[in-house]
């Protein structure tokens, strides 16, 4: 029986995920988790990639303690990148893509370089002030030095690879979330990596899901789709082209599968994005806060600043306002989700706006947001009722806006990923989309991952057949 590793990082954690056919279903065992989060270096909010580099040893020693593995395969979120010198060593810090330096980016780049809808015919990714391109305008600014030192452009889960097998090995759906690829062609635009004042040399030649890097302790280390939701729309279950696709956790991915991108003006203005999936296929799609604001608030309600150097005056400051709340005690998700339900309503914020992004404190921003709209949340559960209502109403806008620019009315939702246990959210959803919901699977990144390894070992034939797997769980 082959057996496959999938390491899923995202922003707050990762997981070891090993996986294996039985009786024509997929099984899992998670063999490892582990930390993750930023830190503050240099001003900036980075993510610690030593730390990274031996959480994933050590996972992959804890399965291979207990399995024979056929493969590994990394999976990470999108848009942040390591840049390597010659001889490989990190050049700079990895920074996160909440911090602050990206400010006025985009601004500064369609005065001086290329207007945004001309930037989104190119490449078909939404405006978000965390995208790569901001993020590497904003260190050409700051450390030009750095990007003179480097020799490649790196993603997250591209490093950790070359941490693991020597090898540098550029895989596309990740970088199809950096504003600097051509959307039809699936290639670097280095014509507009050029027009930055970037150096095109960083840029290599990409590689498909289901590519060998290399090996580590003598297992391959195979690419999956390296970009998380990329892992994750792979694990829905095929039903019919009329389902929406939630990607549900620390963000709201909330979209559909295409053949081709969608670089219209009315795609455009309504500022959705085209995000590269194994096999060819896009994910059109609308990223939306997500439950990192719940994370956020949950965070905050039991005593732990957010924001790393922060005093935590803000943070007092909104919790006094919050009738109910308790000094000391710690809210679980099932205590918020319960406060909710019996919660009156307040005012709707708007869940995407980016003074929610990495607010000092997410109580405050909420509480002072829905104020401005009417009525502010007074107690623990009116404030988390607000954010689930929140996102509700952003998922219906979302996909009002998708079905006037594809023609097409959906019928349901699907929502994989952790987020899909939150039965209170899922139910609201319905009700604002007048959709059905279903919900699962739970583990649909680290699925999602497996799907490409398992293919690629020849446990599947392709796509098809493994959503089949997946519908039999």
């Amino acid at each position: 029986m082959k057996k496959y590793l999938a390491i899923d990082i995202g922003a707050s954690s990762g997981r070891h995920m090993v996986g294996w056919t039985e009786d024509g279903k997929i099984r899992l065992k998670e063999v490892f988790r582990f930390e993750n989060g930023q830190v503050r270096k240099n001003g900036h909010d980075c993510w610690d990639m030593e730390k990274l580099v031996e959480s994933v040893k050590a996972g992959i020693d804890a399965a291979l303690a207990e399995h024979e593995l056929e493969s590994i395969g990394i999976d990470t979120w999108g848009v942040d990148f390591v840049l390597v010198d010659k001889d490989g060593k990190m050049v700079g810090d990895a920074v996160a893509y909440r911090d602050a330096r990206t400010l006025g980016a985009d601004k500064e780049i369609e005065e001086k370089v290329i207007g945004f809808e001309e930037l989104y015919r190119r490449t078909g990714i939404q405006k978000a002030s965390y995208n790569t391109i901001y993020q590497l305008w904003a260190l050409k600014k700051e450390h030009p030095e750095q990007l003179t030192q480097a020799a490649q452009y790196l993603s997250v889960p591209e490093y950790l690879n070359f941490r693991l097998t020597g090898k540098m090995v550029p895989e596309y759906t990740h970088a199809s979330t950096t504003s600097l690829l051509d959307a039809a062609q699936k290639t670097w635009d280095l014509e507009l990596i050029a027009k930055l004042g970037l150096p095109t040399r960083l840029f290599k030649p990409l590689n498909m899901p289901g590519t060998t890097v290399g090996e580590y302790k003598g297992v391959k280390v195979v690419l999956p789709a390296m970009h998380d939701t990329a892992s994750a729309y792979l694990a829905v279950p095929a039903r019919d082209d009329k389902a929406v696709y939630i990607s549900s956790g620390t963000w709201s991915l909330l979209g559909v599968e295409r053949t081709q991108a969608d670089t219209s003006p009315a795609s455009c203005q309504a500022n959705f994005t085209n995000e590269g999936g194994a096999w060819g296929r896009y994910r059109y799609l609308k990223n939306i806060m997500g439950l990192w604001m719940v994370q956020s608030i949950r965070r905050e309600l039991n005593g732990v600043k957010y924001v790393e150097g922060s005093s935590g005056e803000k943070t007092k400051a909104a919790l006094a306002k919050i009738a109910d709340w308790k000094e000391g005690w710690k809210y679980s998700f099932f205590d918020l989700e319960m406060a909710a339900r019996g919660a009156k309503e307040c005012a709707l914020v708007d869940a995407n706006d980016t003074r929610f992004l990495n607010p000092e404190s997410m109580i405050g921003e909420v509480v002072s947001a829905a104020g401005e709209k009417g009525q502010a949340p007074g107690t623990v559960g009116e404030l988390i009722k607000c954010v689930y209502r929140s996102l509700a109403a952003c998922y219906a806008r979302a996909i009002g806006e998708m079905e006037t620019i594809t023609g097409t009315k959906y019928t349901s939702i699907n929502i994989v990923g952790g987020g899909s246990k939150d039965e209170y959210l899922n139910e609201l959803t319905s009700v604002a989309t007048g959709l059905e919901v279903i919900a699962g699977p739970t583990e649909g990144t680290a699925i999602g991952n497996l799907i490409v390894q398992m293919v690629a070992g020849g446990e599947f034939a392709d796509l098809a057949e493994a959503r089949k797997a997946i519908v039999r769980q």
